[in-house]
């Protein structure tokens, strides 16, 4: 993960203290180690167990067992996180601290700290909390799963069954699996691996050879032995960057709609919001983003963390543009007072989503849903087109659209996301699902053909 000249000094210095496992080359509690010892994946979870945490925590649940009259009971939950900026914001499944009321995180030189939900996201069951700590953290390396290779050599790392730390090894067996683990849970796209994923180890990194995380943990295969799994690290970081973006976490904007290049390590603005931050500094479709503030830019995450806390303060952004290199300056500025965006910006947006969907859609005001609601927010269906797809499936204007597939839409660069860089294309039907009446439905719309195959559903 690129951090700050000075988050690097300090990472560095705290993989020297924080773990009991031998972080001196050569010596371990004062015995010298030959280099045979030191193997590529002793390596490998040295240079990620610094970012890793342990997560326990207490919540109720309904216990529904015959005879039981939904009699609610405490129960210890686990989890495991890892650590994507420096200022203590981490990554973990949604499941492991959705309803725990104290999550207690513990790092690996014992350190315990009380950490806060920053986002959340229940269909794609990732989470980002935070700790509070004077001192900045090591993150976790963030590797691509772009080239993964069935048979290549993986490593979870985790708190198995509350063992903090646990280490287990194999290979990647299979890549592209959709899992139903539950009546409510199921994932699209995983990793599916050999290497031990055990109860406690949802959240933790799935690393390759060089130390580098290329998945999230998830889940096993009830009843199976050596089967689980991982959310691919390019989609969870897409997901971080939504859920601490300066939009989500500060009701800020700078109207950028970026695509990650994972393979090639680059941030590319593919839109540019008429009228926002981004335009009146001079951004234009095409431009790479190079480094933003102190951060290498390498994915959209770098771009939103490089904003938080800025407070409407330009920051340097250094750009690539037709083989030259651009100084430019970029700021994340206020929304409107009632959360939505900009009407200037939405605008631009729209013209996707009418010729693929048949709907305009714009942000709906943030207080339409409670702090309790499972969504973040949602867009609203403004008009429909005759004879598209989405009048087929009889979606009309007033519903809230907050999600598609797997992904949240919960703002209009979801929308953007979805419709031009998530491939959604490629397959045979996507799930919709609208609020209608205080009333969660959904449908399925063929959207490469543009047909529909069923009906609106509770």
């Amino acid at each position: 993960m690129p951090q700050t000249r000075h988050a690097r000094l300090v990472g560095g210095l705290l993989n020297i203290f924080l773990v009991s496992a031998c972080f001196v080359a050569g010596t371990c509690h004062g015995r010298e180690v030959t280099p045979e010892r030191l193997t590529p994946l002793v390596r490998a979870v040295q240079k990620a167990s610094p970012a890793v945490v342990n997560i326990q925590g207490q919540k109720t649940v309904t216990d529904q067992s015959p005879g039981t009259h939904d009699a609610t009971r405490q129960v210890n939950g686990m989890g495991t996180g890892v650590v994507i900026d420096p200022r203590g914001y981490i990554l973990t499944n949604n499941h492991v601290v959705d309803g725990v009321r104290q999550i207690n995180v513990t790092f690996a030189d014992r350190r315990k700290y009380v950490a806060k939900v920053v986002a959340f996201d229940p269909r794609t069951d990732l989470a980002v909390i935070r700790v509070r700590t004077s001192q900045l953290l090591p993150t976790i390396n963030v590797g691509t799963s772009s080239d993964l290779m069935p048979a290549e050599t993986v490593v979870a790392v985790g708190n198995a069954f509350g063992y903090e730390h646990t280490v287990t090894v194999g290979i990647v067996s299979a890549l592209h699996r959709d899992v139903q683990v539950s009546d409510t849970q199921s994932y699209d796209d995983l990793i599916q691996t050999d290497a031990s994923i055990n109860p406690g180890n949802s959240g933790g990194p799935l690393l390759n050879i060089d130390g580098e995380m290329i998945g999230v943990n998830v889940a096993v295969r009830a009843g199976a032995q050596g089967i689980g799994f991982a959310i691919p690290v390019d989609s969870a970081m897409e997901v971080a960057a939504r859920l601490i973006s300066v939009e989500e976490t500060e009701n800020m904007w700078h109207g950028l709609t970026l695509r990650t290049d994972a393979a090639e390590g680059q941030v590319v603005v593919e839109h540019v919001a008429e009228g926002s931050p981004a335009d009146k500094y001079g951004f234009t479709r095409g431009d790479v983003i190079e480094r933003i503030g102190e951060i290498e830019a390498h994915r959209r995450l770098d771009i939103e963390r490089a904003l938080i806390g800025t407070n409407s303060r330009a920051v340097d952004v250094a750009v690539a543009r037709s083989g030259e290199s651009v100084g430019l300056k970029l700021a994340a500025e206020p929304l409107r007072s009632n959360g939505s965006t900009p009407i200037v910006a939405a605008k631009s947006y729209h013209s996707d989503a009418w010729e693929t969907l048949g709907v305009e859609l714009e942000p709906a005001p943030k207080n339409l849903f409670s702090k309790d609601s499972q969504y973040r927010g949602g867009l609203k269906i403004v008009d429909v087109r005759p004879n598209s797809p989405a009048e087929r499936e009889g979606l009309e204007s007033g519903d809230i659209l907050v999600g598609m597939h797997r992904w949240q839409t919960a703002s209009m660069n979801d929308i953007d996301y979805i419709l031009k860089k998530s491939n959604i294309d490629q397959l045979r039907e996507v799930r919709f699902y609208i609020v209608r009446n205080n009333e969660t439905l959904y449908t399925d719309i063929n959207v490469a053909s543009a047909t529909s195959r069923s009906t609106i559903r509770r």
